[in-house]
């Protein structure tokens, strides 16, 4: 659902910003401290927590100045700078009035732009914010100066690794492929510098005294568990903003879409529509893709394990391009393999063979596996026999073969899509034979 990235002229700065969706709510969502706003549709659960958003909205998204695809300033941007690029954007894209969703320090710019145009804001939804960060005997909750000190110096130590993940998503800090991506987001999103220094900034912010002119219908979400911006800070902004709304879910991931997002949007759309959407189903039918590199632990021995990651870091781009090209659902990588799902099978047979094709230009070859059948989804996991039967077809696959089993093959009659017969397999686990093709498209 990615949007063309395009540009705001905020005074002599130019914001970059997308548009997506065609909801009947006008959304800007003012993202916490630092952003990319093209890498948020590149990590899989980030581009589904987005989308949901743009499912009832048209859902406006772009880069502070001074981080991600918006230029670059010298200092530090003031928040009512900052404010002003919502102006801006908002302007650009022809906005009159609009919902402002403000995550973390993006939460007192949109307060403080509700405040200042209260004829521009129809709503209010703040995320994990607060209305200062720094300690102060009337504000007991904030930073100490010794912890922000502290914090500054993991920043200059370890951004751009990944590592924040302990603090803001603790439940995926394990994932090597989440870590990896996050670490690309932070060193696209800003240098270390320019963090330290725009929370050397957010440690002045202080707008407790507007939030009584605040007198717009306001929403307020948090998670009770997380790390980062402490619940008080969301408690106080609800106590204060004149007949404010207040959520607090379970959780302790501060990144919203890890976690359970959909608790999140669904407060967020029965707020802005009057609706809640329907509990989604646990169990659907899918088409399940599994990919393997033929001979990888060889290759990687030929080649070193430099040149070996490189490699597959192409290997991985490429098919994660094929799989948004072909509406695939990414769900688990594993060192050289990957695990998808579609909602048409035809779709799938064609993504894996663009994928065959693609990887043998970079010098590699895989199989896959395909099945069709019920699965059980988990957040972001899957499960169920149909699972199973996709490993274990995948297992049996040729070098540079698509193998699906004879379900997928009948479901797509009438494709064009040609076969040849492998026969009947026994597949472990798995009861009775089942009858496998090779896709020769």
């Amino acid at each position: 659902m990615e949007g063309q990235t395009k540009y705001a002229r905020s005074g002599d700065v130019y914001i970059a910003y997308q548009v997506v969706g065609q909801g009947p709510i006008d959304l800007v969502y003012v993202p916490a401290f630092v952003s990319y706003v093209e890498g948020i549709w590149e990590e899989p659960s980030s581009a589904r927590y987005f989308e949901r958003l743009a499912s009832f909205s048209r859902l406006v998204v772009f880069d502070k100045r001074g981080t991600g695809l918006s230029d670059r300033v010298p200092g530090v941007p003031t928040l009512e700078e900052r404010m002003d690029d919502v102006r801006a954007v908002m302007d650009a894209v022809g906005l009159e009035r609009a919902v402002l969703f403000g995550s973390s320090e993006g939460g007192p710019m949109c307060l403080l732009f509700a405040a200042t145009y209260p004829e521009r804001t129809s709503a209010l939804v703040l995320y994990g914010s607060y209305p200062r960060v720094a300690w102060a005997p009337d504000y007991p909750s904030g930073t100490t100066p010794e912890a922000f000190e502290a914090f500054a110096k993991v920043i200059e130590r370890e951004w751009g690794s990944g590592a924040f993940l302990k603090l803001v998503a603790p439940s995926v800090a394990a994932d090597e492929r989440f870590k990896q991506a996050s670490a690309r987001f932070e060193r696209l999103a800003a240098s270390p510098g320019a963090a330290i220094a725009i929370q050397r900034m957010n440690r002045e912010i202080d707008v407790r005294h507007l939030l009584p002119a605040v007198r717009v219908p306001t929403l307020v979400i948090y998670r009770a568990r997380e790390l980062v911006a402490h619940v008080e800070g969301s408690r106080y902004l609800a106590q204060h903003i004149p007949g404010a709304r207040y959520v607090e879910l379970p959780g302790v991931d501060y990144l919203p879409w890890v976690g359970d997002q959909n608790a999140i949007v669904d407060e967020v759309q029965e707020f802005l529509t009057g609706v809640r959407p329907p509990p989604e189903s646990d169990r659907v039918l899918a088409t399940v893709l599994f990919t393997d590199v033929v001979g990888s632990t060889e290759q990687a021995a030929r080649l070193g394990d430099h040149s070996w990651q490189e490699l597959l870091e192409r290997h991985h781009s490429l098919v994660r391009k094929e799989l948004a090209r072909f509406r695939g659902r990414e769900v688990d990588t594993a060192g050289d393999g990957f695990l998808a799902t579609f909602d048409g099978p035809a779709r799938a047979i064609r993504c894996a063979c663009s994928i065959r094709d693609g990887v043998r230009r970079l010098g590699i070859e895989i199989r896959a596996g395909l099945h069709t059948g019920e699965i059980e989804q988990k957040g972001d996991k899957i499960s169920g026999i149909a699972v199973h039967i996709g490993a274990r077809v995948v297992g049996t696959a040729r070098a540079s073969e698509v193998l699906v089993s004879s379900t997928v093959k009948d479901l797509v009659a009438g494709s064009g899509i040609r076969f040849a017969d492998r026969g009947p397999h026994v597949l472990k686990g798995i009861p009775g034979e089942w009858h496998l093709f090779a896709a020769t498209q």
